[in-house]
């Protein structure tokens, strides 16, 4: 019962998680104005997490083949989920802090970094290839397997979490100071503008935050595993699987549906029939019942 429960929580998940970055990926294909390189780096990191999720849907293959593939490809396309958050902060800093305009030239290297590192974790992982054939086949049994496991994704994870850390405290800083050099210059400051700028400087603080509570609950519970590894704690395993499942999803709200996707949605909502606004007047942008008020 437990492990079934556990299923349709991973199943639930990575099903929203699915969803939330094939919107992505989609929104990237259909608007032109969107394929920026500072998007273009989201894409990729929308397209990872849906694979990942993919995978993770896959179900609960009870042995064979099938679970080291869902064992494998899963590792490979969360690895590469999180290394890409790593290039867009690289991306962040470089320009904000040390004023660089060579990130588009970088692309290559990003390509082969991100996937390179992916796929040789995933091989290194094959030395400890005891598969859990429970409800997730990404899990191992066995002591070295569960090594291998925490070596090849925990540490590079918790690696790139400090990274990205480090870079935004950066980032935000050098913004702030920025900002106050401003104001001191300034006489007059719009306060919109402000509250605004401080909105986007606390929105990067919690980028970090989001791998944190994706992966936290798993990391505690890879240490408990290791220290009793016949004891296994099921509101735990279940927070560990659930918010894990959920890190597409987080990535895609923080990282995908920013202002530029907004607007390209009302622009082309905008387009849509007058009639349909008729029959359905909660999907009018706001822009245009402003301007018709306006009007009127």
């Amino acid at each position: 019962a437990g492990d079934r429960i556990i299923t349709a929580i991973n199943t639930g998940a990575s099903s929203l998680s699915f969803v939330g970055s094939a919107f992505i990926v989609l929104c990237y294909c259909l608007f032109k104005e969107l394929r920026k390189f500072s998007f273009k780096l989201v894409f990729y990191l929308a397209l990872s997490d849906m694979l990942c999720s993919f995978f993770l849907i896959v179900g609960d293959p009870s042995k064979g083949f099938i679970c080291y593939a869902q064992g494998y490809t899963t590792h490979f396309f969360c690895v590469a989920s999180f290394l890409w958050t790593t290039t867009i902060a690289f991306t962040l800093h470089r320009t904000v802090v040390k004023h660089k305009t060579d990130v588009e030239d970088l692309e290559a290297m990003f390509h082969l970094y991100v996937w390179g590192t992916s796929l040789v974790v995933t091989v290194i992982r094959s030395f400890g290839n005891n598969h859990s054939l429970g409800p997730w086949c990404w899990t191992q049994t066995g002591l070295k397997g569960k090594a291998v496991h925490f070596l090849t994704f925990y540490a590079p994870l918790w690696g790139a979490i400090l990274y990205n850390g480090f870079t935004y405290f950066q980032v935000i800083r050098m913004l702030r100071n920025a900002r106050r050099m401003a104001v001191g210059m300034s006489d007059r400051v719009d306060q919109f503008d402000n509250r605004a700028e401080l909105k986007v400087l606390n929105r990067w603080g919690y980028y970090p935050l989001i791998l944190i509570g994706s992966w936290a609950f798993g990391t505690i519970n890879r240490i408990h595993d290791f220290i009793e590894p016949g004891h296994k704690i099921f509101w735990l395993s279940a927070l560990d699987v659930g918010t894990a499942a959920l890190m597409g999803l987080f990535n895609s709200i923080a990282y995908g549906f920013n202002s530029s996707v907004r607007r390209a949605i009302h622009e082309r909502l905008e387009l849509f029939p007058e009639r349909l606004y008729r029959w359905l007047p909660s999907f009018r942008p706001k822009n245009q019942q402003r301007s018709e008020m306006v009007s009127l």
